[in-house]
Order: structure tokens, then C-alpha cells, then sequence
């Protein structure tokens, strides 16, 4: 009990910085870790097999993002649930959590992994597979399916270890299943001539490590509350809870499919394999720069549903502004990089690959909006964690349905592939914008010291 009172105390009274940085440092490493693995997939893929096989697993990895965001949803609610009831100091409700978080996770992947695997090659068509891009996308989605109840669980008792504010012990177990994932993916590809069936296998394996490391966690009582992980159980008010608390996290990972198939199917209208592609590489480079962030945003949760919960509002509002200046100036020297070297960055990936000047110019229209990033990845955690999970529902809703869908429709239409570059940057550019001002005006009513917040 010590130890939890010292970490809560830690979170509550600590200088900001000195807590940025204890926390943030491990997230960081481990959200890179993570990143590198799925950058490394991309490069292994695209290195050892080709462009084609490269396009296929870009097709498939929104779908399993679904898987990801199944854990996103189960992991971040019950995390925001638990930081807030921890500042709460709410002991019965905290040990009825992590029971009614692995109900969710099992109903979840059972609802969406069964139906998904049965209509697999129908689901990559949809994303604009054809031939053997669509066979290849096909082979990695139904592989991937078969361990999704293990990235499920896996991620929900991840993130639940960093709601406690453990985030070294968090990025330690996630480490163990992205190493396996790293040494084994060549090995399967090279060595056992397995294609992508080798990158999804030792994908999946990996999740296994990662999961069972979580389990024996909470099996030996390291938590810093009574977890019951043995235990599955339903409660209404916890369960829906949970639920809400973490949708915001699932419904971008849903909206994220939306786009993908709006950007997809755009480029297979009005460009080729190639262009496809160059696209997957592009965003692949993308999300790998954006790893950091994460790191952040799974570091800031704790803070802010902690202090939230035992009322500290001016912490709160703080410590959102700390770590949004803080990702700025982490990723500022990479994003100059790959502004000023694109080529270099772009053939780490697809190296025989011919790249016109248009393609660098739209890579570089892909990535300029980089430095307004921080603050809307910051944003996501904080409306949450503060229990305004609606709002960034409602953006993340609108930025796909809203915005990614009439303009990919129409857009690349009259202006070609770079319509594809240019939509997505106008609409991140309106999105960012809108995000600040629900920020703000978050800062004055929510928590605000008259408020009525709960």
C-alpha cells in the first residue's frame, strides 16, 4: 500500500517537469520500440519480398488497427477509470475494474475477429485490393485474426499498468514481445521462405510474450491495487464506464479505417501500384515519427486522470501545456530532416522504386502539418481523462465522415494522386484548429473551480 500512496503523492505534488519526464522517458522508449517494429515490418517486408507484397500488408494493417483499437478502447477506459478512482481513492470500485475489462475484451474480439476472418478477401477488395496485392492482404489479415484475443488482452492489462503510473514496468513487458517480433520476422521471412505469413506469425507470437509478461504482472499482485486478474466478471456502471471512457480510442482506430479506405481506394482510381505503394511508405514513415508522441500521451493519462480526480485542476491544465510544448520540441529536428532529406528517408523503404519530384513534393505537403500533431495527440488524452470523452468522439467522427470521405471522393478526381497529399493536410489543418478551441474552452467551464463536474 506504501508504494501506491508514494506513486499517487508522486503524481499529485511532484514538480510537473521532474514527473514529465519520469514517466514520460520509458513511454517514450517503449512507443519507439513499437514504432521501429512496425517500421522494421515495412522495411522487411518491402526489402525482402516487393511492392507488392509491401501494398498487400498496407491494405491489411487498418484492419488489424481495429484489433488494436479494440485494446485501445478496453485499455484506456479502464485506464482513465482506474487513475481517476485511484485520486479518488475509491478502493471498492478500483477492484471491480480489471474483471470487467476482460469481459469487454473477450466479447469485443469474438464480435468483430470471427466475421472478419470469414469475409477477409471481401474486406481487402474493399480497401482496393486486386490480384496479388488483394492474395498477400488476405494471407496477413486471416493470420493476424487468429491471435487478435491476445492483442487485445495484452494491450487492456498494458495499459491498466501505466494508468498506475508504472510506465518503466509497462514499456519493459511490451519490450519482451517486440523483440521476439524483431528477430523472428527475418527469420521467418529469409529462412523458412514464409512470406508475409513469417511477418504476421511473428507478429502474433510476439502478442503471445507480451500478453503472458501482463499476466503473471498482476498474477504475482505487483499491481498497486487489488486487480482480481483471475476474475471476469459484469457490472453495469464499471462496465459502461469503460466503455465510454475509452471510445474515444476506438473510435479513431474506426474512423481510421474509414480513411484508409477512402485514401486507398482514391489511389487505385486515379494511380497505380506504385503510387499505392508510396503511399504506405509515406505513412508508415509518418506514424514512426509520431511514436514519441505516443510515448507522451500514454505518460500524460496518469497525470491528468490522477489530479483530475482528486480535484487538482490548475495541475491538470499544466501539465496538458507541458507535454504539448515538450512533443513540439522532440520532433521539431526530426520533422526538419525529413523536410529538407525526403529521398534519403523514402528509399529506406522502397529503395528501387522510381520517385518523381511530384512524389516529394507530396511527401513533404504529407508531412507538413507534423508540428501541430503534439497538441491534438495531446488533446485526445486529456478530453478522456478528464471524463469529456465526447468531444473527441464527435472530431474524430467528423474528421473522417465530415471531411476524409467527400474529399477523397472528389478531390483527387480533378487534381490526381496529389489530391490525396493535399486533402489530408487541409483537413488535419481543421482539425487542428477546432481541437484547440474545445481545449480552451474546456480550460474555462470544466475545470473551472465552480464548475459542476461530477
Amino acid at each position: 500500500m506504501s508504494k501506491r500512496i508514494d506513486q499517487k503523492e508522486f503524481l499529485l505534488s511532484q514538480n510537473l517537469t521532474k514527473v514529465m519526464w519520469k514517466l514520460s522517458l520509458p513511454a517514450i522508449v517503449a512507443m519507439v520500440l513499437f514504432g521501429l517494429n512496425a517500421f522494421l515490418d515495412t522495411i522487411y517486408v518491402g526489402q525482402l519480398l516487393n511492392e507488392k507484397a509491401l501494398a498487400g500488408v498496407a491494405l491489411a494493417y487498418p484492419l488489424t488497427g481495429i484489433i488494436m483499437g479494440f485494446g485501445s478502447w478496453v485499455g484506456t477506459g479502464a485506464g482513465n477509470y482506474i487513475s481517476i478512482l485511484i485520486g479518488e481513492n475509491n478502493e471498492e470500485k478500483l477492484k471491480k475494474v480489471v474483471p470487467n475489462a476482460t469481459f469487454f475484451s473477450l466479447i469485443s474480439t469474438l464480435i468483430f475477429a470471427l466475421p472478419s476472418y470469414l469475409f477477409a478477401e471481401e474486406l481487402i477488395q474493399l480497401m482496393g485490393g486486386t490480384g496479388s496485392i488483394l492474395s498477400y492482404g488476405t494471407t496477413y489479415l486471416k493470420i493476424s485474426l487468429l491471435a487478435s484475443p491476445l492483442w487485445v488482452y495484452a494491450l487492456q492489462l498494458n495499459f491498466i499498468v501505466r494508468a498506475e503510473g508504472k510506465m518503466k514496468t509497462a514499456a519493459i513487458m511490451m519490450a519482451y514481445g517486440l523483440i521476439v517480433n524483431m528477430i523472428l520476422t527475418p527469420l521467418f521471412i529469409i529462412y523458412f521462405d514464409m512470406s508475409v505469413d513469417g511477418a504476421a506469425w511473428a507478429t502474433n507470437i510476439g502478442m503471445l510474450i507480451y500478453c503472458f509478461v501482463g499476466y503473471i504482472y498482476f498474477q504475482k499482485g505487483k499491481a498497486s491495487f487489488q486487480s482480481n486478474i483471475n476474475h471476469i466478471s459484469f457490472n453495469k456502471e464499471i462496465f459502461c464506464t469503460i466503455l465510454k471512457l475509452g471510445f474515444p480510442g476506438f473510435i479513431m482506430s474506426i474512423m481510421g479505417l474509414i480513411q484508409a479506405i477512402a485514401v486507398f481506394n482514391a489511389i487505385v482510381n486515379v494511380g497505380n501500384e506504385t503510387d499505392l505503394a508510396f503511399f504506405a511508405a509515406a505513412n508508415r514513415i509518418l506514424l514512426f515519427l509520431m511514436t514519441p508522441l505516443f510515448g507522451l500521451m500514454r505518460a500524460l493519462q496518469p497525470v491528468l486522470g490522477v489530479n483530475y480526480g482528486a480535484n487538482q485542476y490548475d495541475r491538470v491544465k499544466a501539465s496538458f501545456l507541458l507535454f504539448s510544448k515538450t512533443g513540439l520540441l522532440f520532433i521539431l529536428p526530426f520533422w526538419i530532416f525529413l523536410m529538407v532529406f525526403p529521398e534519403v528517408v523514402i528509399r529506406m523503404v522502397l529503395p528501387n522504386t522510381p520517385i518523381s519530384i511530384s512524389d516529394i513534393l507530396n511527401f513533404r505537403i504529407y508531412m507538413v502539418i507534423i508540428p501541430a500533431l503534439p497538441y491534438v495527440f495531446m488533446a485526445l488524452t486529456y478530453l478522456p481523462a478528464i471524463n469529456l470523452p465526447k468531444p473527441a468522439s464527435v472530431i474524430g467522427v467528423s474528421r473522417q465522415v465530415l471531411f476524409y470521405v467527400p474529399v477523397m471522393i472528389f478531390l483527387p478526381k480533378y487534381i490526381g494522386i496529389s489530391g490525396v497529399y493535399y486533402g489530408t493536410t487541409i483537413i488535419d489543418s481543421i482539425i487542428t484548429i477546432w481541437m484547440i478551441i474545445v481545449v480552451w474552452k474546456s480550460f474555462k467551464t470544466h475545470l473551472s473551480p465552480k464548475a459542476n463536474q461530477k
